[in-house]
């Protein structure tokens, strides 16, 4: 069996060019030494897996290969001296190394030593290595390799040329990963490139290590679902679909994809840190001039796009900040699972417009989906009062009561004004009693919510011509919900709202069975008092609502001692 040889060493720089997402150190090395112009010590610095250490070796081969007569093929292994520090770290260590420093090369013009993980050296080891490194032999450079250059003492970086390496870009290394798909003959998708550019966070030597095991477990084609799998990172179509749902408000599909994330083993801290980098990149999507800081492959930037289309710019921003506070509470939270279900239902209430005045930290009540369900619900039906209708006594009904009817009886109930209030409330009352019907053999045809809602809006506008504006404006406050078995279900308010309702329901029912012609119809009322704010009914509501609006309202009223 041929022996495998990692992607990170077979594909490991071998000069300037081959560097990734390093030019402006390349560059600048690789005119120093054409211009003979370098440092004896210098010192490389930056996270790791980045070419710090490739670098040291092509600048160590190059800088013999300047002289002419030397072949080009002549790698110098003999003047080169790798120290790792790590291990290294003793005073007698560098005693030693000072002393081979003094032996000049013989081939060649310099002999470089590259010390890796320097910031390893102990206290000592750096006193006795100072006054080499600052007054070093003519045949002799330094390359010092480090990840903490914190680490390393001032006088050690005061005697060194430093070269800051940065994290490399997820386009960049995209596209060597890409190019070492075509030398291998390996068909793999932009996404999945991307995504292992990601997962690499900066690191080329990663890159290359998640890429063979990626390899391994796919073949020669690689997706973006065998990635993602392999990787057990969370798919980009999580926070889509994630960010869809919250912008519809849908809290209880939002709650059940969030507990799916969980079953898949992934935390909630990690998946509310990805949610918020997902708005953060709808937020860069929404300008032309942002667009470049989306490092995405293209079929997603695209669906960025479209989706920053649906989502504001304040929605985003609070969005962020939502997440970001649940970020910093994660840790010290005891309910960590709450703590993120939480976030999101505020998240997923931000664009609910079933409130005109809303808390920062407001969430949609349940009652809201409750009435949307098409489960049958369980209504608590608020009891009637009976009211028995008055009767006015007379002479016979009275005489039927004592069992007296041929004797006169002279206590005749007194007669009342067709124009008193009592009359007109005994009127009233009268007409509130309608008796209910038998209607197991009437027609019940099939109708549709539409259709019911198209009639319901008939019956407020006859209302409002009947002139019964106070029934048509209780009518209005909400859409009636089909249910099954032809059951309405209407939202009210408060109690107030619900009695005036049940007062007018029988001909509002009436009138509804007339029109769709089904006589098994029957209206529900449910009382939802978190909207109360939303109606005013007497003067001093009214007034306390405009008071809301305009606090001067109220300095008006007492400058000139007016009433209600």
């Amino acid at each position: 069996m041929e022996h495998f040889i990692v992607s990170a060493r077979k594909y490991r720089p071998q000069n300037f060019e081959d560097v990734v997402g390093q030019q402006a150190i390349t560059n600048t090395l690789d005119n120093a030494i054409k211009n003979n112009h370098l440092a004896q010590a210098l010192l490389f610095t930056g996270p790791r897996g980045v070419g710090k250490t490739s670098c040291a070796r092509i600048l160590a081969k190059k800088i013999n290969q300047q002289d002419a007569a030397l072949s080009e093929d002549e790698d110098f292994a003999f003047n080169i001296f790798e120290l790792d520090a790590a291990s290294n770290n003793s005073v007698d260590d560098i005693r030693s190394l000072t002393d081979q420093v003094r032996i000049p090369p013989q081939t060649g013009k310099y002999k470089v030593y590259i010390i890796d993980e320097v910031h390893m050296l102990s206290q000592a080891a750096f006193n006795a290595f100072l006054k080499t490194l600052e007054e070093p032999p003519a045949h002799a450079i330094f390359i010092l390799a480090t990840t903490e250059k914190h680490k390393i003492i001032p006088t050690i970086l005061s005697r060194c040329q430093i070269f800051d390496f940065k994290r490399i870009g997820v386009l960049d290394a995209k596209n060597y990963l890409k190019t070492i798909c075509e030398k291998e003959n390996i068909t793999a998708e932009d996404d999945a490139l991307h995504i292992i550019a990601q997962k690499a966070d900066g690191a080329m030597r990663d890159a290359l290590s998640i890429f063979d095991r990626v390899v391994s477990f796919s073949g020669k084609n690689l997706t973006r679902e065998a990635v993602t799998e392999n990787l057990n990172v969370l798919d980009y179509e999580t926070y889509f679909n994630m960010t869809d749902l919250v912008l519809e408000n849908k809290i209880p599909d939002v709650l059940n994809t969030f507990n799916s994330v969980l079953g898949k083993g992934f935390e909630g801290h990690h998946f509310i840190n990805g949610l918020a980098s997902h708005f953060r990149d709808l937020l860069v999507a929404k300008d032309k001039a942002t667009l470049e800081l989306l490092e995405v492959g293209d079929a997603a930037k695209k669906k960025y796009l479209k989706q920053a289309e649906k989502a504001s710019i304040p929605f985003l921003m609070q969005s962020i900040e939502k997440a970001n506070n649940c970020d910093l509470n994660y840790r010290a939270s005891k309910n960590q699972r709450l703590l993120v279900e939480l976030t999101l239902m505020q998240i997923a209430s931000i664009t609910f417009d079933g409130e005109k005045k809303k808390s920062a930290n407001y969430i949609i009540p349940a009652t809201f989906f409750q009435a949307l369900s098409p489960v049958k619900k369980q209504v608590v039906k608020p009891i009637e009062k009976k009211v028995e209708t008055p009767v006015l006594k007379t002479q016979t009904n009275i005489a039927v009561e004592n069992n007296t009817t041929k004797k006169p009886i002279l206590n005749i109930a007194k007669r009342r004004s067709s124009f008193s209030l009592n009359s007109i409330h005994d009127k009233k009352e009268k007409k509130k009693t309608v008796v209910e019907e038998n209607f197991d053999n009437h027609p019940k045809d099939i109708f549709t919510e539409k259709q019911l809602q198209g009639f319901w809006k008939e019956y407020t506008t006859f209302l409002i011509k009947k002139g019964e504006r106070s029934m048509a404006s209780i009518v209005g406050t909400d859409v009636p919900k089909l249910n099954d078995a032809f059951k309405i279900s209407f939202t009210v308010p408060n109690k107030l709202m619900q009695d005036q309702f049940l007062k007018g329901r029988p001909k509002l029912l009436k009138f509804l069975r007339e029109k769709l012609n089904n006589y098994g119809i029957d209206i529900q009322t449910i009382l939802n008092e978190t909207v109360e704010k939303k109606f005013a009914y007497t003067p001093q509501e009214k007034y306390n609502k405009l008071k809301e609006k305009n606090p001067l309202l109220d300095k008006l009223r007492q400058t000139f001692e007016l009433d209600l």
